[in-house]
């Protein structure tokens, strides 16, 4: 199974009861508390709607017409600045490994400086580590504390990427 097997494309209405089935699918896989984690937002089972500012966008990736992953980039809340927010990336297993992680990255952030921001944030928990490892390839860095107020006290691992 190559990239070329997987589609990027932005969220559509119909996409929130597959998106919310694979953000929890993988959040209980790893681990994750259900608590301070995406896995309680309300925002979870609403994608489409929540990414529906001139600012925000969210991409899902499909393979063979299922969505298997998706990140998306919003304005990071309660910060002064041109500073944004990657969030909700999350793949199945099936889908991992095969490069379209940092793709999808790209495409976020190539997007997100064309909207206008400066740096771009991210939260995410040290037992994910193919994700962290994931982030800092691509330039993220360790920040001492979190920017903002996203609600999820138990992501303790905060970063951030000049644009």
């Amino acid at each position: 199974m190559t990239s070329r097997n997987f589609i990027f494309r932005e969220i559509k209405p119909e996409d929130n009861e597959q998106l919310a089935t694979v953000i929890k699918s993988v959040i209980l896989e790893m681990g994750a508390p259900k608590i301070g984690t995406a896995f309680e937002d309300k925002a979870t089972n609403q994608m489409f709607e929540n990414f529906q500012k001139p600012t925000s966008f969210y991409y899902v990736v499909l393979h063979k017409n299922k969505i298997v992953g998706g990140a998306g980039i919003a304005k990071l809340d309660n910060v002064k600045g041109d500073i944004c927010e990657l969030q909700k990336m999350y793949f199945l297993p099936l889908i991992r490994g095969k490069g379209l992680g940092s793709k999808l990255i790209e495409t976020c952030l190539k997007r997100a400086k064309l909207v206008g921001f400066k740096k771009c944030y991210l939260e995410t928990m040290p037992y994910m580590e193919a994700a962290t490892t994931l982030y800092r390839k691509n330039g993220f860095v360790n920040l001492e504390k979190p920017l903002g107020n996203t609600g999820h006290y138990s992501c303790n691992v905060w970063m951030i990427k000049e644009l």
